[in-house]
């Protein structure tokens, strides 16, 4: 088991090299990342049903416009609404003209009547990845639990969307932690081989 002074650790260094990033850079770095998407979703290589994604809270990675690319390609395209720490993700149906309601953690979600979704693909927020397909997350578990329930389900693809300075040469991992099986940053489309 990693040692949790090394995942906190390298979550700081993670968080600040993110929160370092211009703002004038964060738009064209999330257009990148769409048409990178995009990409895969023409070359086939992502599944044609629903897509889960996040909203984007602090310094992430905006994926908006990537999913409403998903979307105009037909994929129903789901956010996820959080529960009680360390539990699966329910991914409600988003709809970007409706109103969006206040979660858990003050991050907004599709509210309530909201059809729900078992995303086929999922792109996943992190705070830092590697090469090796792992991902550093905020600690909570969510993503991990998620990607265990829908891999355990069927087939699942998890897309890590990331900036590029968000790379580290090794990320500390536990047992639990759940590889991704993409990572897409707005420099590189990495296929992770396991």
């Amino acid at each position: 088991m990693t040692d949790p002074q090394a995942k906190d650790a390298a979550r700081r260094e993670a968080r600040a090299r993110r929160d370092a990033i211009a703002d004038r850079d964060r738009p064209v770095a999330s257009a990148a990342v769409r048409d990178r998407i995009a990409e895969l979703a023409g070359g086939g290589h992502l599944p044609r049903g629903a897509a889960g994604g996040y909203w984007p809270l602090g310094s992430e990675l905006d994926a908006r416009p990537a999913l409403l690319h998903l979307k105009l390609l037909g994929h129903p395209v789901g956010l996820p609404v959080s529960g009680p720490r360390g539990t699966a993700l329910i991914f409600r149906a988003w709809d970007p003209q409706a109103p969006m309601a206040a979660g858990r953690y003050g991050i907004q979600e599709p509210a309530e009547g909201h059809a729900v979704l078992r995303p086929s693909v999922l792109l996943v927020p992190l705070l830092a990845f590697d090469r090796s397909g792992h991902r550093l997350g905020y600690g909570a578990g969510y993503y991990d639990r998620t990607l265990d329930g829908l891999r355990a389900g069927g087939a699942a693809i998890a897309v890590g969307v990331a900036f590029a300075v968000q790379e580290m040469p090794t990320v500390p991992v536990d047992g639990h932690d759940e590889r991704l099986d993409w990572i897409v940053t707005e420099r590189e489309t990495l296929r992770i081989r396991k």
